[in-house]
């Protein structure tokens, strides 16, 4: 039975089914959840950032506003596509092996399964990073009163970002394409290396308290997971 979806779950709907013995939601759900935050966070900044004191960054304001709504609900997408992905993962794992036919078959389902599995952590990984490089762009260039809630951002994709990861990771092992795994790993280290330096140039700024010069360009939007595929 599909599970209820958590893009229209209330906090303590989700809360509560993450406490229970139910194995969805899982680690992967709830890092996306997290990234969801940090991404709303964003949004909220630059809301509170349409003053007149701060014009000269309007554009910037009203582009992480858009982005910081984009990736937060993108983000409660990945949550329940996490946990669709291990049910599948699941499924398979309960397939039948009597026969040489029967073994062949499960392989199969499981790899793919196991794909998938880390794509969708994957690309909470990378909407983690894209939170945080708003965040570092808002930082200096927004609102000095909440400029707090962008190293909170920063640090809960942080987080979120270090969780998926790991779900990409231990799912590679059956993905059954070492071609595809290697460059997945590549993928995730150099994500989480960008992340790590984003939230360490966004706490030093918003610590600085400097105001910062307007951006020459927004912020691009995330990359695409299927870039990977072979």
């Amino acid at each position: 039975m599909p599970h209820p979806s958590f893009v229209d779950r209330s906090i303590a709907s989700f809360v509560d089914a993450l406490a229970s013995a139910e194995p969805v939601p899982g680690g992967g759900s709830a890092s996306a959840v997290a990234a969801s935050l940090a991404g709303s966070l964003v949004a909220m900044v630059a809301a509170l950032s349409d003053r007149p004191r701060y014009a000269e960054h309007a554009a910037l304001h009203a582009a992480a506003g858009e982005a910081g709504r984009r990736l937060a609900t993108r983000a409660l997408e990945l949550a329940d596509e996490d946990a669709d992905a291990y049910a599948a993962f699941a499924t398979a794992l309960k397939l039948p092996r009597d026969d040489d036919d029967e073994r062949v078959a499960r392989a199969t389902a499981l790899a793919s399964a196991a794909r998938r599995a880390a794509e969708v952590p994957l690309e909470t990984v990378e909407v983690c990073r894209d939170v945080v490089a708003m965040a570092e762009t808002l930082a200096g260039r927004s609102n000095a009163n909440a400029s707090s809630d962008l190293v909170v951002a920063a640090l809960l994709a942080d987080a979120a970002a270090r969780a998926a990861a790991l779900n990409v990771r231990v799912n590679l092992p059956s993905v059954a394409d070492a071609d595809w795994a290697a460059a997945t790993e590549r993928r995730v280290a150099d994500l989480l290396a960008d992340v790590t330096s984003l939230v360490e140039t966004t706490a030093a700024t918003v610590a600085g308290g400097e105001d910062r010069a307007p951006t020459a360009t927004a912020p691009a939007g995330p990359p695409a997971t299927a870039a990977l595929d072979g």
